[in-house]
């Protein structure tokens, strides 16, 4: 009996609700997938956005300095207070924010002596020496002491004498000191100075301590350099002890190994400037291995010393920064980064980092200030700037991610002790000499990799297994093998990267000849064992339905795989005296337990269910018409599969490769526990890799919120994202071109 017109109408208001529900439920879902994405991409750009923003400086305070013309300025590290050394030998500390003096230290100058020179040590001691006019030197000490009276901070300065405050005599016939030079380490000095009468003297004085007295005693060994240059505006000695660096008033560095102070020689000597120009600052960066040399045309240059063929060191050029307007006349480094400050005589602040080669700021001071001397805090976040005027000015500033640029990321880095310009991913280090570095290559190309010998595993196993279960496997026997290759995708990564890392990997170096017999044999064992099938007698062949032909292969499998492993040692003395593995190594083929063979044959299992099930529902889904019309014109099953059956389902096919690849992608524990995790920039399927999400989730638990390493993993993070977008979305439109290509047919 047929419905109402009431009931009918009725009907038609209920469908029209169901059509609106659909239609706004499923547009509200669209959208809000397409805000999560969004969403997504706004937080790790926002994470991002910081790496790469410039540096800014920001005047706080001005007051008249406590010495109009000081030789150094310094500040400590809560920027309260600062540190003046005069040409009358005082030291005058003084309030950074109001230039209140502190306290004053004079030094034990001797009567009709002057001071003639300056210079430090690695900043973090402390230590400080002036070179005298009749060939003395007074060293001095500073540090700061904390004091909390009444609850509140208090910045206590403190000098004192590693030496003695008597002067100490570094030139025995009393010639002035020109220029000289200190390092200190580990209660260990070495001082060099350039006399006016054109000598390089040098004084090693070690600490050496009494083994039953516990009493320390000072053995100080003195030496003149061979090959003097002929003036010298600049000495500097690394905190090794091994390499002495002389500037000359010519443009010229000259480089002495002093290793052996008794054997010292002249290494090197090159020119550090354009033609015609003069070297005006030189400096070490951290960790004393890389020079910065300024010139008098505004030109920074980055050298360090660099092993030639003949494994000799050799100083080099390694980069340029940004050329200031004028002459460089001041390069102060900072304490725990590869990053300095320069200024020039017109009045520009450069602030640059070595290891990025970025150049962060680069202005003119406000007001058209030019700045005397500058000095920057031990923790990057104050400066102090001594202007022509005497003036002493104040700066906060923020430069939180000087160490990353593009250059740094994507291109060779020249990393200090390093032969050439290499990608490298070490993010951490276990000092602060030592330079971050954060190549995102070896990650990048780890992940390609890895997912690479995933797919070369994966892929024709699960399309070939598709394509035989959906189309010539008997039912029966597909309503087993299809539940259970789909149950494999249910198996936790961790126990696959576990039984990889623990099991496979050690017994595949084991049987690393079985291996490639199975690989390279087993598909003409399996021809052979089709080709006899043919021959057996009817009445066996009988017994298996058309479709179960793929049963009377698994004991073939076996059966092969047991021979090619008994006769793993017996391949191996025949071919490769003995092993394989070894074998590989004598010819130039790093071989590791842990490898992409590994991880390629462990990860291929995690991806084959995926690729697996995806394909073989759109091949067994194919209309079947187009199957029975192929057969009914002649055409054999193989030929309908290959021209008519592959065709239409090859959207769905392509779609399951893809599904995949992004599986194999974004794989973590299995890379993470199967391949040693080594940032190795290779597509040796021998050796290990370290792919982008496996180093997101080492690293990111054990660095400190906002930090670089914190920043670029979530770089990490959005190149990986960024990279398996860009690719699903050319996949879908390639995979919709094939729908509408093989939709006529």
């Amino acid at each position: 009996m047929l419905p109402t017109g009431e009931r009918r109408a009725r009907l038609r208001r209920w469908r029209a609700v169901k059509d609106k529900i659909s239609k706004y439920g499923i547009s509200f879902a669209g959208i809000s997938v397409v805000l999560a994405f969004a969403t997504i991409f706004v937080y790790l750009f926002s994470e991002v956005g910081p790496l790469f923003s410039s540096a800014s400086v920001e005047q706080k305070t001005s007051y008249q300095s406590p010495v109009a013309q000081p030789l150094h300025s310094s500040i400590e590290r809560y920027g309260e207070v600062g540190l003046t050394v005069s040409s009358d030998a005082k030291l005058q500390f003084f309030n950074a924010e109001t230039g209140e003096l502190k306290q004053q230290v004079q030094l034990a100058l001797p009567a009709g002596a002057s001071v003639t020179s300056f210079a430090k040590a690695d900043p973090r001691t402390g230590t400080l020496i002036l070179g005298l006019s009749n060939g003395q030197a007074l060293i001095a000490k500073h540090e700061y002491l904390l004091s909390y009276p009444n609850d509140k901070r208090q910045v206590n300065p403190k000098v004192s004498y590693p030496l003695g405050e008597a002067p100490l005599q570094v030139d025995a016939q009393g010639q002035a000191l020109v220029a000289i030079a200190i390092q200190e380490k580990d209660e260990n000095r070495m001082l060099s100075a350039y006399t006016a009468d054109g000598r390089l003297v040098l004084s090693n004085m070690v600490a050496e301590t009494a083994f039953l007295t516990g009493e320390t005693t000072v053995v100080r060994t003195d030496y003149t350099l061979p090959d003097a240059p002929k003036s010298a505006s600049k000495i500097l000695i690394d905190n090794t002890f091994q390499n002495l660096f002389v500037a000359d008033k010519a443009g010229h560095i000259h480089y002495y190994a002093i290793n052996n102070p008794q054997e010292a020689r002249l290494v090197q000597s090159v020119n550090a400037v354009s033609s015609g120009a003069q070297i005006t600052a030189m400096e070490f960066l951290v960790g004393t291995v890389s020079l910065v040399v300024g010139s008098s045309t505004g030109e920074l240059s980055q050298w360090f010393l660099v092993r030639d063929q003949h494994n000799n060191f050799d100083l080099k050029q390694i980069r340029d920064f940004e050329q200031h307007p004028g002459a460089i006349t001041q390069i102060d480094a900072e304490y725990s980064r590869k990053g300095f400050m320069a200024i020039d005589d017109k009045g520009h602040l450069g602030i640059h980092y070595g290891t990025s080669a970025r150049t962060l700021f680069l202005e003119a001071f406000d007001h058209g200030l030019t700045a005397r001397q500058i000095a920057i805090s031990p923790i990057n976040t104050n400066f102090l700037m001594l202007d022509d005027q005497g003036q002493m000015h104040k700066f906060e500033l923020e430069n939180a991610h000087p160490d990353v640029s593009y250059t740094a990321l994507w291109n060779e880095v020249w990393y200090e002790g390093r032969d050439e310009g290499k990608y490298i991913w070490q993010a951490s280090a276990g000092s602060d000499e030592f330079e971050a570095k954060m190549s995102m290559v070896p990650l990048a190309i780890g992940t390609l990799k890895a997912a690479f010998f995933a797919m070369l595993f994966a892929t024709p196993l699960a399309i070939m297994s598709a394509i035989y279960v959906a189309y010539f496997m008997t039912p029966v026997l597909r309503g087993k093998v299809k539940p259970t290759i789909e149950i494999m995708a249910a198996l936790p990564t961790v126990i696959l990267g576990f039984l990889a890392g623990l099991w496979l990997a050690p017994f595949v170096e084991e049987y690393l000849s079985a291996v490639f017999a199975i690989l390279l044999l087993m598909p003409f064992m399996m021809l052979a064992a089709a080709y006899l099938w043919r021959y057996m007698p009817e009445s066996i062949r009988n017994r298996f339905g058309l479709g179960w032909e793929a049963a009377f292969l698994v004991p073939v499998i076996i059966l092969f795989g047991y021979l090619a492993v008994s006769a793993s040692p017996m391949i191996d003395n025949t071919f490769f005296d003995g092993s394989l593995r070894q074998w590989f190594t004598d010819n130039g083929i790093n071989y590791d337990q842990r490898n992409a063979l590994i991880v390629g044959i462990a990860m291929g299992f995690a991806v084959i269910p995926n690729i697996f099930s995806i394909a073989e529902d759109a091949i067994f889904n194919v209309p079947r018409h187009l199957t029975q019309g192929s057969l009914a014109l002649g055409a054999t099953p193989w030929q309908t599969m290959v021209g008519v059956v592959l065709p239409t389902a090859s959207p769905g096919v392509f779609a399951a490769v893809m599904v995949g690849f992004g599986r194999a992608v974004g794989e973590t524990m299995i890379v993470l526990m199967a391949t040693g995790n080594s940032p190795v920039v290779n597509f040796n399927i021998f050796e290990g890799m370290r792919t982008l999400s496996a180093n997101i989730a080492v690293e990111l638990p054990e660095t400190a919120v906002g930090s670089t390493h914190f920043r670029v993993l979530f770089l990490a993070a959005l190149v990986l994202f960024v990279f398996t977008f860009v690719f699903n979305t050319l996949a879908e439109v390639i995979r919709q071109r094939l729908r509408q290509r093989f939709s006529n047919l």
